[in-house]
């Protein structure tokens, strides 16, 4: 069992130290590993603070209403809106049956590019099936139209990840809508290797669908058909971040196997290898060679070993912390941190860690540039990081 600490909700704002670091390696060798090195910082120095609003019970993932009130998901099945004004929490009804267990159950959560038309959320979820259990995502409407009593409506399920399989891990199942209206799906390989390299699944790899689930035209192999349709790129293991630049380059941060987890520049039609190459091993032991064997595959712009088991992944543009601007803040479940990176000077590195003391499972920027954090687990907390008054 993960261990986790018990936490009191706070009913003030309080400080955290802040530790700083850089990482920026592609070998497994200890001695060309540059492990982030952390100098603790007085409150005084902080740039920020830290205020506890909420419990959820294993929350997995938050987005915001355009009214500035959050949807948060909880792995067993429930769907909750919170006021950030006066801290209530409603349960929205209606939400699909789920698969619950190991990793699985409730996942991502993402309004449509026109919700303020269209009203339609989508959410990704573990559920059963012939073979064992996959990810799948549905769409439904919100309706807010009675205040105290939210529902969703007209649910249907657009996409499954194929083949479904035993076992309950590597789900991935994060959706993030691009620019050009089309969802953008991590579909991890389930914890079965060989299917991150097989074109006639689509686990392992990072997906493009049009908004009803549909295959995107314009993607690598869209004339192939089936699944393999679907595919941007292959070769991933259990990616369960991803977020857009202001270039418009797709980034994800997937999680290694022991060692080697990644932020990966998104290119189309690439293999990034696995299991072929990653800069981890196995949990066996058994070795898998490194990502300079073999060049024909696209290298991480930067992995973590120790690992930072990356949850997700945000690229800040809020006005609230200049130095963050533009960099991404990953959230780190094992390192109980946000790990900053700087995207825009290479080599790509990490350059901040804020030491969270708890496992971090999601991230989001608020309007007003205040970044949203939920904690991982049961009575996990819901945190506001803001700018420190001057």
């Amino acid at each position: 069992m993960m261990r986790r600490l018990a936490a009191p909700l706070l009913c003030s704002s309080f400080f955290l130290l802040m530790a700083c670091g850089s990482n920026n390696t592609n070998s497994k060798n200890p001695e060309q590993n540059t492990t982030a090195k952390t100098e603790q910082t007085s409150a005084a120095k902080q740039t920020y603070q830290v205020e506890a609003v909420a419990h959820f019970n294993e929350p997995w993932a938050i987005t915001s209403l355009p009214d500035q009130r959050l949807l948060v998901t909880e792995r067993q099945g429930k769907l909750k809106i919170f006021n950030p004004q006066n801290k209530q929490v409603l349960d929205v009804q209606g939400v699909p049956a789920v698969n619950y267990g190991g990793q699985g159950g409730l996942g991502d959560v993402a309004l449509h590019p026109d919700f303020a038309k269209n009203h339609w959320i989508y959410l990704s979820y573990a559920a059963k099936g012939q073979g064992g259990s996959g990810a799948v995502i549905s769409r439904a409407k919100l309706d807010l139209s009675n205040p105290n009593q939210p529902k969703l409506t007209d649910v249907k399920q657009i996409w499954q990840q194929v083949p479904k399989v035993s076992g309950q891990g590597h789900y991935g199942h994060r959706m993030l809508f691009g620019a050009d209206g089309k969802l953008w799906v991590s579909s991890g390989e389930r914890q079965k290797f060989d299917p991150a390299q097989n074109m006639k699944s689509n686990l392992g790899k990072i997906l493009r669908l049009n908004d009803d689930g549909s295959a995107a035209l314009g993607n690598p192999f869209y004339e192939q058909g089936g699944v393999t349709a679907e595919i941007w790129s292959l070769g991933h293991r259990n990616p369960l971040g991803m977020a857009f630049d202001r270039k418009g380059q797709l980034w994800v941060v997937e999680m290694g196997p022991k060692g080697g987890d990644e932020l990966n520049i998104i290119t189309k039609g690439e293999n990034y290898g696995y299991p072929i190459v990653s800069n981890g091993d196995h949990y066996s032991g058994q070795p898998i060679p490194d990502h300079h064997t073999r060049p024909e595959f696209k290298a991480p712009e930067i992995d973590w070993t120790p690992v930072i088991s990356p949850s997700s992944l945000i690229i800040y543009r809020g006005q609230q912390f200049p130095a963050w601007q533009n960099k991404a803040l990953i959230g780190g479940l094992s390192s109980e941190a946000i790990v900053v990176v700087d995207l825009e000077h290479k080599p790509v590195k990490e350059v901040q860690r804020l030491e969270m003391k708890q496992r971090i499972r999601g991230l989001h920027e608020a309007q007003d540039g205040s970044i949203w954090v939920i904690e991982d687990g049961p009575n996990a907390r819901l945190l506001k990081l803001s700018k420190k008054p001057s």
